[in-house]
């Protein structure tokens, strides 16, 4: 039986006059009782509430009323999805309006209760006017849900837009202006942070990408390559970034680049991205996520790789014509030497070596590089070779590919046994 016919009708006669005293009532509640709806200072914001109010009232006294009750749904339909949806549109979430409607539904409960015995009601016109009260709010519930839910996944893709637009114009090429940055920031709903890093992402685009749930502030390119994540103010976030972050890792080769002001965001994405490339080369550990930050001196010395080709080929010149495994033993002891301050016996200690044994592969080293040895810019320089091809490790593949005018003779170089 629908509850609205059986409701008693002269309830509906008896509350009309007061509706706008009863909306005033129930307005002033919600709002003393719910934060998110605390502005007194704000007239219209204020009428916009009242409003609401005074709608769900109107429409529950016409439907007890006995006015056409299809029709009468349908206007409490209509009228709180589009309540959902402005509520949405105000950026406040479903469980502050539903708590606004379970608040303002006690209120009004409370007033019809007080009428109710004012007109003398007996107990089961009491039980129906329950009835149709919890009927109604039950939809303007749902109805409300609804238009909130919609609006929320119609503008999340609207915000996913807006977000990729702001990511293109943080990353573009001649840099955008700092106010067109802030209006698009803006309207994405992305605090301006004074530093941020980027995450350099390896790996192929997967299925699951769409769906991962980041932390708000980051903006997210997994469709880039490589993909990025923009972390904002990384040093204040704490480690509950890392944790939600995870998920969109995991599997992943990943570098983070360094932390910089917003309007060098390029800087730590290519910082970001030559870590990526090196993790991949093996150049870096090739491990989950690494900090660019703990790898800057391998990251300078591959900033330019011709040129540091084209250092080696000069500065280590004397060991060119040393067979491939003498050289390399010869290569390893003089980079330790170097790193050692001239000691022997760090030397020995560094390459878990006999005293000796040093001091012996140092003789050759000084009979093929003289003087060169105790010239502090020629050491610097033989250390800048020597590290690049320490760091290469065993791959010789840009050796093979790098132009024979500026071709190392020695480099890469690799540890190798004494």
């Amino acid at each position: 039986m629908d509850p609205f016919a059986v409701a008693p009708r002269q309830l509906a006669e008896f509350l009309r006059p007061h509706l706008d005293e009863i909306a005033d009532e129930v307005a002033r509640e919600v709002q003393l009782e719910v934060p998110e709806y605390a502005r007194p200072a704000d007239d219209t914001y204020v009428r916009t509430i009242r409003a609401g109010v005074t709608q769900a009232l109107t429409l529950f006294v016409d439907r007890i009323a006995g006015s056409g009750q299809e029709h009468d749904r349908e206007r409490v339909v209509r009228t709180y999805q589009e309540i959902g949806r402005g509520e949405s549109g105000e950026g406040r979430g479903l469980e502050v309006l539903q708590a606004a409607l379970r608040l303002g539904g006690r209120a009004a409960w409370r007033r019809m209760m007080k009428a109710a015995d004012e007109l003398a009601l007996d107990s089961s016109d009491v039980a129906a006017l329950a009835d149709a009260a919890f009927t109604h709010m039950h939809e303007i519930m749902q109805a409300a849900t609804e238009g909130h839910t919609e609006a929320r996944l119609r503008s999340t893709g609207e915000l996913q837009r807006r977000r990729q637009r702001l990511l293109d114009l943080l990353f573009a090429d001649p840099p955008a202006s700092a106010e067109a940055v802030g209006e698009l920031a803006r309207t994405a709903r992305w605090p301006l942070p004074q530093r941020v890093a980027v995450i350099a992402v390896g790996g192929p685009e997967r299925e699951d990408d769409e769906r991962l749930l980041l932390p708000s502030g980051v903006l997210a390119d997994m469709t880039a390559r490589p993909a990025r994540l923009v972390i904002p103010d990384p040093d204040t976030t704490g480690p509950s970034h890392g944790r939600a972050l995870a998920p969109a890792l995991h599997g992943r080769l990943a570098a983070v680049g360094p932390t910089v002001p917003l309007a060098q965001i390029a800087d730590s994405l290519r910082w970001a991205a030559r870590a990526l490339s090196l993790m991949r080369r093996g150049v870096l550990p090739a491990e989950g996520l690494i900090r660019c930050a703990d790898h800057l001196s391998t990251l300078i010395l591959y900033a330019d790789e011709p040129l540091v080709r084209a250092l080696s080929y000069r500065v280590l010149a004397p060991l060119a014509g040393i067979p491939a495994p003498q050289r390399d033993r010869l290569a390893e002891t003089l980079l330790a030497w170097l790193q050692s301050e001239s000691s022997v016996g760090g030397t020995a200690q560094r390459l878990h070596l006999h005293p000796q044994t040093v001091r012996y592969r140092m003789r050759q080293l000084e009979k093929l590089f003289g003087e060169a040895l105790r010239d502090s810019e020629t050491r610097f320089e033989l250390e800048v070779a020597l590290r690049a091809g320490a760091a290469s490790g065993p791959s010789r593949e840009h050796a093979r590919t790098a132009p024979e005018s500026v071709r190392s003779p020695v480099s890469p170089l690799h540890p190798t046994d004494a």
